[in-house]
């Protein structure tokens, strides 16, 4: 996953505002609201790729210190230099790291955060276990993903979409036509929203909630840590 990562790190942003015709952005600003309303100052952002969500979460709160974690060293390195630009490096601290396993400790934090990277962690349910140590009691998870539209005739355009031609541009673009393959299957191989939820709650999450962006091609899923 890795490698994948890094391989597409470069143009990754170009591709991803240019597929989803810049909704994405839309969405995110969604996901800092929802985050907002809790009014956070310890923000862990997981799978922060480029930065995106951690600055937009950063310019919406400038009392929060927000830590991004990802495993690619290139996708991080692409962030790091949008944070400088964006004047947040005192607020925002992007590091490479696992998300199995969190070095934050228990009770640490008052957000986590996803933005579309949740289908990409092989032991999910770990994954979710450790996000749910690492906030405190009353602390927010705040998932972002892909998802399969559950229409009919808007799944047949967007899986079309997705798998004629996103490989074929993105493979065009970023000369990783394999990982441009990858990324629609994951969704496509990927939990339901309602699969999804039920994970969380295993994981100890309550007031789990799935609020559909799009047509059902994404969706907002946020979760509570139960007070003690």
């Amino acid at each position: 996953m890795r490698k994948l990562f890094d391989g597409i790190a470069p143009s990754y942003d170009r591709l991803n505002h240019l597929f989803s015709l810049h909704i994405d952005r839309l969405w995110r600003r969604r996901a800092v609201r929802m985050v907002s309303a809790h009014a956070p100052r310890r923000i862990l952002d997981l799978a922060t790729g480029t930065g995106d969500l951690a600055i937009g979460l950063a310019r919406r709160l400038p009392e929060a210190t927000i830590v991004g974690v990802d495993l690619s060293e290139q996708m991080l390195e692409i962030g790091r230099r949008k944070v400088e630009r964006a004047s947040l490096a005192k607020q925002v601290t992007l590091v490479a790291g696992d998300a199995e396993q969190l070095t934050f400790g228990e009770g640490e934090l008052d957000v986590v955060t996803v933005g579309f990277g949740v289908r990409n962690f092989a032991r999910l349910d770990h994954v979710l276990t450790e996000m749910f140590r690492v906030l405190r009691p009353g602390g927010v998870l705040v998932i972002l993903e892909l998802t399969t539209p559950p229409n009919r005739l808007i799944r047949w355009f967007y899986e079309f979409y997705s798998f004629r031609f996103m490989p074929l541009v993105g493979g065009w673009i970023s000369h990783q036509k394999a990982a441009y393959r990858y990324l629609p299957a994951s969704v496509r191989a990927f939990d339901t929203p309602e699969q999804l939820l039920e994970r969380m709650r295993k994981a100890g999450f309550e007031s789990v909630e799935a609020r559909s962006q799009t047509g059902g091609i994404a969706h907002l899923f946020s979760a509570i840590k139960p007070q003690k």
